[in-house]
């Protein structure tokens, strides 16, 4: 296929919400708009800005039925609107679970699209709302290339050994195995370091994603030796209302003396967990810091206590560590946290620099620091465009 004058659209679909942004073709395209619709399946809002931060158009439903695939269709027509007769030449779309089968961006056919749908089962809150934009789309404009990028494909380069649990072969076998997430995220740290700060881009690397979903990944050589992330999402880090790494025998606990049930699992370790269970306040950062409650400043100094001790495993991983780099929501927004954990890491040769830290921009640390630490914003919207437009410029028209 050869890029002509249209535009990349990317799809990034979570559980209540769509993102979506237009892209020039081509792996530097600049940005059109970005957008998305949130709080879907409640009182739905879309809301759509220029690259400038300008806003393009807002709308709401007030009855709560819009779904993902009625979201999806919201917004092609609200792209078809603000592009006019500029066309779409292809979909690129974030796909949680690649399992073992992809461990790069791939072309969506019925074959592809059938087999991400059995990997339903290993990212059950994921998966389905990634799958509906894409059958949403072929079902009004099937002659468009649809590509799917995966979280789980950059932890495919991991030594074999940090990817298997404990377990019986053939339970291995079965695809039970430590798969990583925030992939994309990752991919972008890595390839902006690239083009900005080569040198960082070879050293020994702990990127921590910190937002409402939140891991950590150790980084050699550009590649993923390690991360917290397992086998689901839910697995690691203290997260928003997630619960992180958690001991299976509490889970056999809680079934065999409280009755709970798998649906009571699922809804305790995904939902009812994390900054939200420990405070009993709220699972956004910005709320707990604004608390006076001491249930909120025991939740927030769990969540760092167990980032920092991760950063330790994922030190120990790569043999050392050269930087710290901070990501996502509560890493490039939260001065606070950063700062907190920075002064846990402190034995690594950590030290911050206050000044640069209320910045939030940049390197972070002190010029004394033998490891430094950096705040780099993500564009995982960027990384689809990115790697959709290399993708179909291969593809032969039929």
């Amino acid at each position: 296929m050869v890029i002509s004058s249209g535009c990349i659209a990317v799809l990034n679909a979570g559980s209540s919400s769509i993102k979506f942004a237009l892209y020039e073709p081509g792996p530097a395209g600049a940005l059109l708009f970005r957008g998305q619709v949130e709080r879907i399946g409640q009182a739905p809002r879309l809301e759509a800005k220029d690259a400038a931060g300008k806003v393009l158009a807002e709308r709401s439903w007030s009855d709560g039925k819009l779904d993902h695939e009625a979201a999806t269709t919201e917004i092609i027509a609200l792209g078809r609107e603000l592009l006019h007769d500029r066309p779409v030449l292809a979909f690129g779309h974030r796909v949680v679970h690649g399992g073992t089968d992809f461990s790069a961006p791939a072309l969506i056919d019925d074959k592809v699209l059938a087999r991400l749908a059995e990997l339903m089962p290993l990212a059950p809150l994921h998966q389905p709302h990634n799958l509906a934009p894409i059958r949403a789309i072929a079902r009004v404009a099937p002659h468009l290339p649809q590509v799917a990028c995966f979280d789980t494909a950059f932890h495919r380069s991991q030594p074999a050994i940090a990817q298997v649990f404990a377990l019986p072969r053939e339970i291995t076998a079965a695809g039970v195995r430590r798969y990583g997430f925030h992939g994309l995220s990752y991919d972008y740290i890595v390839t902006h370091l690239k083009e900005t700060e080569p040198t960082l881009a070879r050293a020994r690397l702990v990127i921590a994603h910190l937002g409402n979903g939140a891991s950590l990944c150790a980084v050699r050589d550009g590649r993923s030796v390690a991360s917290t992330m397992g086998f689901t999402a839910v697995d690691g880090l203290m997260m928003g209302t997630r619960s992180g790494a958690l001991d299976p025998g509490v889970l056999l606990y809680l079934m065999q003396e409280h009755g709970f049930d798998a649906a009571d699992i699922e809804d305790l370790i995904y939902r009812r967990s994390g900054l939200l269970g420990v405070s009993g306040v709220a699972s956004d950062m910005r709320t707990l810091r604004q608390s006076r409650a001491p249930e909120a400043a025991e939740a927030i100094a769990l969540f760092v206590y167990r980032i920092v001790r991760e950063i330790g495993s994922m030190a120990a991983a790569l043999g050392g560590l050269d930087a710290l780099i901070f990501t996502a929501g509560i890493g490039e927004h939260d001065a606070a946290t950063r700062a907190e954990v920075v002064a846990g890491c402190a034995w690594l040769g950590l030290t911050l620099d206050e000044a640069r830290n209320q910045v939030g921009k940049g390197r972070i640390s002190s010029g004394a620091s033998r490891v430094s630490a950096w705040v780099v914003p993500t564009d995982e919207e960027r990384m689809i465009s990115r790697y959709t437009s290399t993708l179909i410029s291969t593809v032969s028209p039929e």
